[in-house]
């Protein structure tokens, strides 16, 4: 392969999963030369990197990882030349069983009678893969790779099976490449939502609720002017708002089709000798608000809210944080229309999405997530869905890619992936073109005609889940909200104890205009004040002394280290509101 094709680049996201999948090959060579007892189970590419399954007597710890990495170096240095072949099954199962790798050999037996079955060897090392790979070990540039990690995962993905050691890595064509990544990494480490959740008092996760997260006062703080902000500029759209029960019988969910396409992931228990099951989204609700009433065609297309608390049954080891937790608030809606008003609904909900992650600094991309196996309504169905969602994306002169089989259950969905300040992206928002349900629930409009008509719907989130979002942006603010976020967005600090009782009458002033301030009252010099409340990412610290108490004014600082100057409190407020008002990012 010649490097300087730009075919051969990581750029070209198939070459860079070769790569990497080589790499994982290589991992497993460095493996079986160290530790020639340990089997071979997985090794993909992943989007990250690669990782390698192995069942080893004890786990590796990160002097091993080191050596592991000090032999892969080795390997790529002798420029092994990586060599396919195939096998008939008989000879193939043989020839593992011979190399004492069960695990290979039950790959083997479940592969299709028809399947190919191939191998890859580079010098001492024959691992079963379909490939690609590259041509040689020689290929990988020996100190750009990095193990980051060692975890536990169960043979293919069954807790029920053995528990295997799981080593990630990661390479890259240069080690400028890879020191930038790395650097990456451990700006994301301090910026990790749980770390700083703990630090700025934001939430707390305990053992006696896995997956079920506490908020703390000031977290409390956080999520409500979020929810505020989510009820205003729903408010702005058209949207009313309603609240709908967290639990609901079977036959309910029967009906939605949630029951037969769900129901490993939700709660349920017995109430009266009937199945209740806790909600683990809020459509179905939904559906009997709107057919609670007679509707019109006037009315529609209308537009329903809903803050609901869902809860989702999650294995314990995808718990993280709050991003994967097992109870939710979920900023959903449900758009009820006629089909004329499709593209429009459409087109005016991702202007709703646009103006939401813009005030975040936001970036996105869109996928269509088209049919997926296991569904709900015909092929012709699906397909006219999904022609509109195109045309009202392409429409607005935006872009998007295929997501072939992961659309809802019901119905074909936009999915919105957004870009954060380190370049990571996060699945929040989703448009899900739905006329199942209303089909389902026998919904129903008067037409223009005075006749009886079936709209159609979107399920829609915006934020996705309020928890999750938080986690997002605490991430990608670091812990640094803009002002109209901050817990606390100004803190107070009197320079000696003759000044406390004006701190106090500042922070009394600024409260009553709806600005949320603290005073810090300890007895410590002012440099340490300073420091403990920037480490609290504080956004305005006011330093107030003799001399402010003396001309009425306060010393606003921002936690950049921006010194602003004494200036009049009303001049302070205004600045203060400013930036409340206009939700600036800084």
């Amino acid at each position: 392969m010649s490097e300087e094709n730009n075919q051969y680049t990581f750029e070209n996201e198939q070459y860079r999963k070769t790569y990497w999948h080589t790499c994982s090959h290589v991992l497993a060579q460095a493996m079986k030369r160290l530790h020639p007892e340990v089997k071979l189970a997985i090794g993909p590419s992943i989007d990250n990197g690669f990782y390698y399954d192995f069942d080893t007597p004890e786990p590796f710890t990160e002097g091993q990882l080191a050596e592991l990495e000090a032999e892969m170096r080795k390997i790529c240095k002798e420029k092994l030349k990586l060599e396919r072949f195939e096998l008939p099954r008989e000879e193939a199962v043989k020839f593992m069983e011979e190399k004492g790798e069960p695990y290979k050999v039950e790959l083997i037996h479940d592969l299709p009678e028809d399947a190919v079955i191939s191998f890859y060897k580079q010098g001492d090392f024959t691992d079963l893969c379909a490939g690609p790979h590259l041509d040689s070990t020689g290929r990988i540039k020996g100190n750009a790779i990095k193990l980051t990690a060692c975890n536990a995962a169960y043979w293919r993905g069954d807790s029920s099976r053995q528990t295997l050691q799981r080593i990630y890595g990661v390479a890259f064509p240069k080690k400028e490449e890879l020191d930038e990544y790395l650097a990456k990494i451990e700006e994301a480490k301090k910026r990790d939502h749980r770390k700083l959740g703990r630090e700025l008092g934001l939430f707390m996760l305990r053992d006696e609720g896995p997956g079920f997260p506490f908020f703390l006062p000031k977290g409390m703080v956080l999520k409500n002017t979020l929810i505020d902000y989510w009820r205003q500029i729903h408010k702005k759209y058209g949207y009313v708002e309603i609240s709908t029960p967290i639990m609901l019988n079977r036959q309910l969910w029967e009906r939605s089709g949630h029951w037969d396409h769900y129901k490993n992931n939700m709660y349920t228990t017995v109430i009266d000798d009937v199945d209740f099951a806790v909600k683990p989204m809020n459509c179905p609700g939904g559906m009997l608000v709107y057919a609670s009433e007679p509707h019109s065609y006037k009315e529609l297309p209308l537009r329903v809210g809903e803050l609901g608390l869902v809860h989702r049954h999650e294995l314990s080891g995808a718990l993280h944080g709050l991003f994967r937790v097992r109870c939710f608030t979920q900023d959903d809606a449900h758009v009820f229309m006629t089909r004329e008003q499709m593209k429009d609904v459409i087109q005016e909900t991702v202007r709703l999405f646009d103006e939401v992650y813009s005030t975040f600094g936001l970036s996105y991309t869109i996928e269509l997530s088209t049919m997926p196996e296991d569904h709900i309504g015909t092929v012709d169905e699906w397909e006219r869905n999904q022609d509109i969602l195109k045309d009202a994306i392409t429409g607005m002169g935006k872009e998007f890619v295929i997501n072939e089989g992961d659309g809802a259950f019901y119905g074909p969905k936009l999915d919105f992936h957004l870009a954060d300040s380190l370049g990571r992206t996060w699945q929040c928002g989703t448009i899900q073109l739905d006329s199942q349900l209303p089909e389902r629930f026998e919904l129903e409009y008067t037409g223009e005609d005075g006749q009886k008509h079936r709209p159609v719907m979107i399920h829609r989130v915006v934020l996705g889940s309020i928890e999750r979002f938080i986690g997002v942006i605490t991430e990608h603010f670091a812990g640094a909200f803009p002002v109209w976020l901050a817990p606390v967005q100004v803190k107070v600090l009197p320079v000696t104890d003759r000044a406390e009782e004006y701190a106090k009458e500042v922070a009394a002033k600024l409260d009553a205009q709806g600005f949320r301030c603290e005073v810090d009252e300890r007895n410590e010099k002012i440099g340490k004040k300073i420091r403990e409340a920037t480490l609290e990412k504080v956004p305005f610290m006011l330093v107030v002394g003799d001399r402010d108490m003396e001309n009425g004014t306060v010393s606003p600082r921002r936690r950049s280290g921006e010194d602003l100057g004494a200036m009049a409190l009303d001049a302070f407020a205004a600045l203060l509101g400013d930036e409340v008002s206009s939700k600036a990012i800084k």
